[in-house]
């Protein structure tokens, strides 16, 4: 037993409720178990319970042991005043004599506690594995709506973090955001480094000289060099140095990775596609702000990267031509791991429902996402048709299953309730 299984037996009052008496012998009658507080103070506050005649209102404390109320030095705390009773896995006489005491030991269902001890022990990733999909697919849809909201309201609270460091300027945390996109899960944090190195102000002043564009984002990403043959790659590298004298622009650690990557997807390629995208698109999150389909929205980010990369991967290496287009799993990429985030960023810190509302229909819209994790939850026989679907079990996978988040996944509930 711990005290976040006992909080959720009482929550959900997951015990045999006949015949309660405090230790004391008083009959006991629980009216409303209260509501779990996740601040401060009693686990639970507003609850209602009747002892013999008397009707008490006030908070409930929980714990294993009734002496963990003086280990946890509850009776020096003004927040725990009123509690009404404190409710424990197993008494050791040691609660304080005016609070009523509940002993639920003998009370909890068997298979209950075997089947989360169960979840717990298991050496799979997804704790429930054997049992999917458990759920109907009705709720399996309700789980992931609320599964959705909460993975874009965690996103949200992280972008507005980064507004918070720039004085509120979305168009700067756009472009952060964008880079990190186009760095894909491999080089985002190094993609994001390099935009933040340049301001964005210093974008928009050159985004018409797309040459210099260019040299900004390899400069800055310190992919071109002196030992380079091509002229292309010498006039980036002029173009860099006398900019980066200009605005002073900071160096930037560490560098991106080609790894077994394939090479359409190669950095150089994905900053000339930044690159070009730039260099296209003025005002791009007001543009993206004001479109209404999900239609629209893609194509303002077709883009393919300049001439010389028709016949490179990498500079001083061609290979044969064909023009770099940005790919449709790059597309979907950028709409659901920056700008439906973005968007829905944007709704929550103007308080804008309709914004966030059309973000989710974008999502319902958008194909389901194709990687190791999503696979899994479909050959459950969970339904997986939009990327709404594929990014709410990536939530479950990643904030619930992985942290073993049992109790308070819906799924879990369910196994546990029999």
């Amino acid at each position: 037993m711990n005290e976040r299984l006992l909080q959720y037996i009482w929550q959900f009052q997951y015990y045999q409720q006949q015949h309660l008496q405090t230790t004391s012998g008083e009959p006991l009658q629980i009216l409303h178990p209260g509501t779990l507080n996740t601040q401060q103070g009693p686990d639970f506050s507003a609850a209602r319970i009747r002892i013999g005649q008397t009707i008490l209102a006030g908070h409930i404390e929980l714990h294993i042991l009734s002496s963990d109320w003086h280990r946890h030095k509850h009776s020096g705390d003004t927040h725990y005043n009123n509690v009404i009773l404190h409710v424990v896995w197993t008494d050791d006489g040691a609660t304080p004599a005016h609070i009523p005491v509940l002993v639920l030991e003998n009370r909890v269902s068997t298979l209950l506690l075997e089947r989360y001890t169960g979840m717990m022990q298991t050496i799979s990733v997804i704790a429930c594995h054997h049992h999917l999909p458990v759920l109907n697919e009705l709720a399996w849809f309700a789980w992931k709506e609320r599964l959705i909201v909460e993975r874009l309201e965690r996103k949200s609270q992280q972008i507005i973090q980064l507004l918070q460091q720039n004085q509120g300027h979305w168009d700067e945390v756009f472009w952060w955001q964008l880079a990190a996109g186009f760095g894909s899960k491999i080089n985002a944090a190094f993609f994001e480094r390099v935009a933040k190195s340049i301001p964005y102000a210093v974008v928009k002043r050159h985004r018409h000289h797309l040459d210099e564009i260019e040299a900004l984002l390899f400069g800055q990403a310190k992919m071109i060099h002196t030992g380079l043959k091509d002229a292309y790659a010498k006039a980036l590298l002029r173009n860099h140095q006398h900019l980066k004298k200009k605005y002073a622009l900071d160096t930037v650690d560490g560098g991106p990775v080609f790894l077994r990557m394939r090479p359409a997807s190669f950095p150089t390629i994905r900053l000339a596609q930044l690159a070009m995208l730039l260099h296209q698109r003025e005002h791009l999150l007001d543009q993206v702000r004001q479109v209404n389909s999900i239609e629209e929205l893609m194509r303002l980010f077709q883009t393919k990267a300049s001439h010389y990369w028709n016949t490179h991967f990498v500079f001083d290496e061609p290979v044969s031509t064909e023009p770099r287009f940005v790919g449709q799993q790059m597309l979907l990429h950028l709409m659901i791991n920056v700008v439906v985030p973005i968007l829905f960023a944007y709704g929550q810190e103007k308080g804008n429902t309709q914004q966030k509302e059309k973000v989710l229909h974008w999502l319902y819209q958008l194909a389901p996402e194709q990687n190791k994790i999503t696979r899994y939850w479909k050959s459950t026989g969970i339904p997986n048709r939009s990327a709404l679907d594929t990014q709410s079990l990536l939530e479950l996978h990643t904030q619930y299953c992985v942290n073993k988040r049992c109790l308070e996944c819906s799924v879990g509930n369910r196994l546990l309730r029999g």
